[in-house]
C-alpha cells in the first residue's frame, strides 16, 4: 500500500487484551472519563481494526483457499510437511487440534473483546463513535459464525462464563447490529476512511449474511441444501443497490494491477480492506507459498533477500475455468515455461537455473548425473506423488520436477521492495469486500428469486464483471453454475471459494487429492470446524460441534 499509512497502533488504553481463549473477562476498569470528541473517540478506536491482520495474512487464508477446490499445499521431501496440517485441510481431514483454526478463533474473538473494551470506554453504544466499533464487532461475528457456526454471544466486558448460542441467533445479532449503525456510518470514501468501516462496508456485511442466510439459519449445518428457500434475497439486492447507486465505486482498475503491493485507497473498486505495510504493518506472505522455490534469484528484476517455500499449487480442476479468451484472469497464473519479469511482467529472456539431471530428477542414477548445465523452468499443470509413501505426506520431491509440479497465483505480486529485515513481508493490501462482488452477489440472488431492480439482470451484471476484464460477453440468461464459475475467477485467492462452494452444494465434492480422505466426501459436518481444543479446553462447560 502506497497511498497512505494506516498505522493503527495500539493505543495506551487498549494494551491489555482480554484472552482469546477464556471468556471470563475483568470487568475493572482504570478509567475514570471517556472520550469528549469525535477525534478522541476515533483515537481509543483505532485498534478495533488490527486483531484479524495476522490472521487473514496467513492462516484464515490458507485454511479458506486449502480446504476448497483452489489449491493444494504440498510438501517437498520433508519440508513444509509441518506434522500434517496443510496437508489434513487440503484432503479435509482437519481436527480441533490445528494451530491454524485456532488462529481464525483467537483472532476474531480478540477482535470482539477489543470492540467490547472500546464500547465500554466510550460509554455509549448510541453514539456516533460507537457505530464504526458496533460494525466491526459484527464483522468479527461473521467471521467466527461462518467458520465454527454456534458461538458465545459477548457483547460487553464480564466475568460472566458463557455458552455457545445457536447460529441463527448469532445471524441475527449481527443482521440487527448494522441495521441500527448503518444510518450513523460515515459515507465519505477517502484515504481517511480507508480500512475503515462505512455505511458501503457495513452493507456489504449485510450482503454476504444475506447471500448466506438459508445457510446460517438451517437447523443444522448438514441439513442445508442448495435449494433451501432464503427469505432475504429481496434485502440482498436493497443493500447492493446502495452501493452500486452510490456512484463511488467502480471497475475502473485493471484486475491485476489493482492486487500489486503499490495498491491502496485509490482503488475503487475495493469497499473494505486489510491494509499491510511491508514495515509497519506486517503479516501478509502469500507470495511466500506461492512461489516456485527456485525463483528467490534471477526471475524478478531483483534477487528475494529471503528464500520462499513455494508449497501452493493451483488444482488443475480450478485452473480450467479460466478458459475464457482474452480474460485479463487469466494473467493471475503462472503456467508452463517460465521467463524472467521485469514491471511485473514476462519479458522474453528464458529463466534458466543451473542444475543437473539428479537436480532436476532425484531419482536419476546415471553417470553424468551430476554433470552441471542450465535449465529453463517449466511449470507443470498436473501433480504427481514420487517414491515411497509419499501420498502420507503429499510429497512431490524436493527437486525441479517436484518444485515445478502445478501452476501458481501471482494475483498477490510479490512485493520487490521487502529487505531481508522485514522477512516476506508484503505491502499488498487485501479486499474484504469489493464492487464486484456486489455486482455479482445482486446477480446470484435475481437467479435465485429476488425480484430485479433498475433493469438489472444476471447478464447484464455479469456482463459488467466481463467487460471490465475484456471477457466474451454473455448472451441469454447465466445459470448458478455459470455465476460460480466467475466467482472462481473474480474471487481466486480471495477467501471465499470455501463459502461459495459450501452455500452451492459443492463442498464435498471430489477434487485435487481429496481421494485420500474419501470420508469427506460425505461428512457434511464440515461445513463449519470444530472448536479449536485449547478453547474447549477452558470453556469445559462446551459441546465440541457435531462430528469433530
Amino acid at each position: 500500500m502506497k497511498t497512505k499509512t494506516f498505522k493503527y497502533l495500539l493505543s495506551a488504553t487498549l494494551l491489555a487484551l482480554v484472552s482469546c481463549t477464556d471468556l471470563n473477562v475483568d470487568i475493572k476498569s482504570q478509567y475514570t472519563t471517556f472520550p469528549d470528541s469525535d477525534a478522541a473517540a476515533e483515537a481509543v478506536s483505532a485498534n478495533i481494526y488490527n486483531s484479524y491482520r495476522g490472521a487473514l495474512g496467513r492462516d484464515h487464508w490458507m485454511v479458506q483457499t486449502l480446504s476448497s477446490d483452489e489449491a493444494a499445499s504440498v510438501s517437498l521431501g520433508t519440508d513444509y510437511y509441518d506434522n500434517g496440517v496443510y496437508m489434513r485441510m487440503t484432503i479435509h481431514n482437519w481436527s480441533a487440534d490445528d494451530g491454524m483454526i485456532a488462529s481464525i478463533w483467537n483472532s476474531a474473538m480478540t477482535g470482539i473483546n477489543t470492540c467490547n473494551q472500546v464500547l465500554a470506554l466510550l460509554g455509549n453504544e448510541e453514539s456516533d463513535g460507537s457505530a464504526s466499533v458496533r460494525a466491526m464487532r459484527a464483522f468479527y461475528f461473521f467471521i467466527l459464525m461462518d467458520n465454527f457456526g454456534d458461538v458465545p454471544l459477548v457483547t460487553k466486558m464480564s466475568d460472566e462464563v458463557l455458552d455457545r448460542i445457536p447460529r441463527t441467533q448469532i445471524c441475527q445479532f449481527i443482521e440487527s447490529e448494522i441495521l441500527q449503525v448503518r444510518d450513523r456510518l460515515t459515507t465519505l470514501v477517502d484515504e481517511t476512511t480507508y480500512g475503515k468501516a462505512t455505511r458501503y462496508m457495513a452493507d456489504a456485511l449485510l450482503a454476504k449474511l444475506y447471500l448466506n442466510w438459508a445457510l446460517y439459519t438451517a437447523s443444522d449445518v448438514t441439513a442445508y441444501t442448495p435449494s433451501s428457500s432464503n427469505e432475504k434475497l429481496n434485502e440482498l439486492v436493497a443493500v447492493c443497490d446502495d452501493i452500486i447507486q452510490s456512484g463511488v465505486f467502480n471497475l475502473s482498475d485493471n484486475y491485476m494491477v489493482k492486487f500489486r503491493p503499490t495498491n491502496g485507497s485509490h482503488i475503487k473498486d475495493f469497499i473494505f480492506v486489510m491494509p499491510y505495510d511491508r514495515e509497519k504493518q506486517q503479516g501478509m506472505t502469500y507470495s511466500r507459498f506461492w512461489t516456485h522455490r527456485s525463483c528467490q534469484k534471477g526471475f524478478f528484476e531483483i534477487d528475494l533477500p529471503n528464500s520462499v517455500g513455494g508449497t501452493f499449487r493451483v488444482l488443475p480442476e480450478f485452473y480450467d475455468k479460466f478458459n475464457l479468451e482474452g480474460d485479463e484472469r487469466n494473467k493471475q497464473f503462472l503456467t508452463g515455461l517460465l521467463y524472467q519479469r521485469k514491471n511485473y511482467e514476462a519479458t522474453d529472456e528464458p529463466f534458466m537455473i543451473e542444475t543437473s539431471k539428479r537436480g532436476i530428477d532425484q531419482y536419476y542414477t546415471g553417470d553424468d548425473a551430476d554433470d552441471k548445465f542450465y535449465w529453463q523452468v517449466e511449470l507443470t499443470k498436473e501433480m504427481y506423488f514420487r517414491g515411497e509413501n509419499t501420498e502420507a505426506t503429499l510429497d512431490l520431491g524436493n527437486d525441479q520436477l517436484g518444485r515445478s509440479m502445478g501452476y501458481r497465483s501471482i494475483k498477490f505480486y510479490m512485493d520487490l521492495e521487502t529487505t531481508k529485515a522485514q522477512s516476506r513481508n508484503q505491502s499488498n493490501d487485501v479486499p474484504f469486500f469489493r464492487y464486484a462482488d456486489i455486482l455479482l452477489m445482486k446477480a446470484e440472488a435475481i437467479l435465485r428469486g429476488a425480484t430485479s431492480t433498475n433493469g438489472d439482470t444476471p447478464a447484464s451484471l455479469m456482463n459488467q464483471i466481463r467487460s471490465y476484464v475484456n471477457a466474451p460477453l454473455i448472451d441469454g440468461t447465466p445459470s448458478l453454475d455459470d455465476l460460480l464459475d466467475e466467482r472462481a475467477r473474480e474471487f481466486a485467492d480471495e477467501s471465499w471459494r470455501r463459502n461459495d462452494l459450501i452455500r452451492f452444494g459443492k463442498f464435498e465434492d471430489e477434487w485435487g487429492f481429496k481421494y485420500l480422505y474419501p470420508n469427506g466426501y460425505t461428512e457434511k459436518f464440515r461445513r463449519i470446524f470444530p472448536v479449536p481444543t485449547e478453547v474447549m479446553n477452558v470453556n469445559t462447560n462446551w459441546k465440541q460441534n457435531n462430528g469433530y
